[in-house]
C-alpha cells in the first residue's frame, strides 16, 4: 500500500479491490491452467519449426530468401492448427487482415453472409453498405451482402442461416465476428462455432467460413481453425503479439485460401515469395511466445473488473463466473460522466501518456464519437491496458487488455476513485 498511497490510491479503493480479488482465486487458477496449456502449444510449434536466431534477421528490397518471413507464418499456422498462414508486418490492422481474407475468396456476383449480425463499423466500409459508390469496397465489385442476427441467447440462428443461403444468389462465404465489437453480447465460443460449422458443412460443404478472430486468440484451448473455420484473420498488436509485436496481422486456414490471400497481400505470381522487413522479426516471435501468458493476465484482470463492477450494481458482460471467449469486458455505466471518468482513470494508470486526458472524437470508420484510453507502448495495442466506448446511451465501456494483472488492478483502483464509487 506504500507505493499506492504515493500514487494517490485511496485505502477504500484498495480494500474493495482486494476483497473482490480474494473471492476469485479459483477462477484465477483455471485461467492460469488455460495459459499453461496454450504456452505448451506455442513452444511445441517453435520446436517443430526449429526456430533459431537466423529467423530474426532483417531483410531489404524484394526480401528473397527471407527465412524469418516464412518461418513466422509456419509457426503461427502450427499454433492455430491451420494448413497454412501468412503473418506479415505489412498488414496494418485487424480490419486490413479481414479485408484481405474477404477480397481473397470473394468474386463478382458472390454473396457474403454475416451470421453474427452487423459487423463492427470499420468492416462496414470494406463491405460497402455504408460507403459511397466507387470507393473500392466489395459492393463496388458486385459482391452482395446479407446478414443474419444472433439469437437472444447469443447463438447463431442456424435455421435462418440456411434460409438465407437458400435465398441468396451464389452464396460463397459465411462471416463470423468472434468478439462483440460494440454489441452487448458474449464472444462466440469454440463449442458453438464447432456445432455451427458441422451443421453448415453437412449441408453446404463448399461454403467458406471466415472468422474475425480479433480479441479471441488464446482465450480458449482451441482456435477457430480447429473447430471448422476455413480461414481466420486478426491483428498482431492484439492478443497474439503479446504486447511486443510492433505491427502486423495474420490470416490462417486452408492452404488454397491462404495462397489467394498472399496474392492479395502482394500480387498474383509473387504471393509470399517477396516482402522484406528491415527491422528484426524477433519482436513477432517473442510476442507470439509471450502471448498465452499475457492473454491469461488480461483474462484475470477482466474477471476482477467484472466482479468489482457487479458488486457496485452495474450490469456487466460477461459476469465474473461466466466462460470467456475473448479478452473484452463490457461494463454498462448508464452515465456519460462515469464513462469519461472511467476512461480518464485508465489513461491515468498508463505507463505511457499518463497525463493525457481522453476526449470523444470522430474516429475514422465509426458513426458515433468514440472515447479511447490507450497509453500503450504500441500505438492502438488493445492487448495493453486500454478501454474505448461510443459516447452514446447506455454508455457502455469496453475494457480490454493488460500486459500484467497488477497493471489492470491498478487501473481499476484508480477508476473507483476517479468515478467516485468509493468514499
Amino acid at each position: 500500500m506504500r507505493h499506492l498511497k504515493r500514487m494517490g490510491i485511496s485505502e477504500e479503493a484498495f480494500a474493495v479491490v482486494n476483497k473482490a480479488e480474494a473471492s476469485l482465486l479459483n477462477f484465477f487458477y483455471d485461467t492460469e491452467k488455460l495459459s499453461e496449456e496454450n504456452q505448451y502449444k506455442v513452444i511445441e510449434a517453435f520446436w517443430e519449426k526449429n526456430i533459431s536466431p537466423r529467423h530474426f534477421a532483417p531483410s531489404t528490397g524484394y526480401g528473397y530468401a527471407d527465412e524469418g518471413r516464412q518461418a513466422l507464418s509456419d509457426v503461427f499456422a502450427r499454433v492455430v492448427r491451420a494448413q497454412s498462414a501468412v503473418l506479415s508486418p505489412h498488414i496494418a490492422s485487424g480490419t486490413h487482415a479481414i479485408a484481405l481474407a474477404l477480397y481473397a475468396v470473394l468474386r463478382p456476383l458472390d454473396t457474403l453472409i454475416s451470421v453474427t449480425g452487423k459487423p463492427y463499423d470499420t468492416l462496414g466500409s470494406v463491405i460497402g453498405y455504408d460507403q459511397p459508390a466507387d470507393c473500392g469496397s466489395l459492393s463496388d465489385l458486385s459482391v452482395s451482402y446479407r446478414q443474419v442476427d444472433l439469437l437472444p441467447n447469443g447463438c447463431m440462428d442456424l435455421p435462418r442461416v440456411f434460409e438465407t443461403i437458400a435465398e441468396s444468389e451464389r452464396p460463397k462465404a459465411l462471416f463470423i465476428q468472434r468478439s462483440r465489437g460494440y454489441e452487448w453480447r458474449g464472444a462466440i465460443s469454440m463449442t458453438r462455432l464447432r456445432e455451427f460449422a458441422l451443421a453448415v458443412k453437412s449441408r453446404y460443404p463448399d461454403i467458406i467460413i471466415i472468422v474475425d478472430n480479433c480479441y479471441g486468440e488464446f482465450c480458449e484451448t482451441e482456435e477457430p481453425t480447429e473447430c471448422g473455420a476455413d480461414i481466420i484473420a486478426g491483428s498482431m498488436i492484439k492478443n497474439p503479439g503479446g504486447g511486443i509485436a510492433p505491427t502486423g496481422g495474420y490470416i490462417a486456414g486452408r492452404e488454397d485460401l491462404i495462397r489467394l490471400a498472399e496474392n492479395r497481400l502482394t500480387c498474383p505470381g509473387l504471393g509470399a515469395q517477396v516482402g522484406s522487413y528491415e527491422a528484426s522479426y524477433r519482436g513477432f516471435f517473442q510476442g507470439l511466445f509471450m502471448s498465452p501468458h499475457v492473454v491469461g493476465e488480461s483474462l484475470k484482470g477482466s474477471i476482477l473488473y467484472s466482479k468489482v463492477f457487479e458488486d457496485f450494481g452495474f450490469r456487466v458482460y460477461p459476469s465474473h463466473d461466466a466462460p470467456r471467449g475473448d479478452i473484452t469486458q463490457s461494463i454498462m455505466l448508464n452515465d456519460e460522466k462515469l464513462l469519461l471518468a472511467y476512461t480518464k482513470a485508465i489513461q491515468k494508470a498508463a505507463a505511457v501518456d499518463s497525463r493525457a486526458t481522453p476526449i470523444p472524437w470522430d474516429m475514422p470508420g465509426y458513426k458515433d464519437k468514440v472515447v479511447m484510453a490507450a497509453g500503450t507502448f504500441v500505438q492502438g495495442a488493445s492487448i495493453e491496458l486500454s478501454a474505448d466506448a461510443p459516447v452514446k446511451p447506455p454508455y457502455t465501456v469496453y475494457a480490454q487488455g493488460g500486459l500484467t494483472y497488477a497493471h489492470m488492478k491498478l487501473g481499476l483502483m484508480i477508476a473507483l476513485d476517479e468515478m467516485g464509487l468509493v468514499k
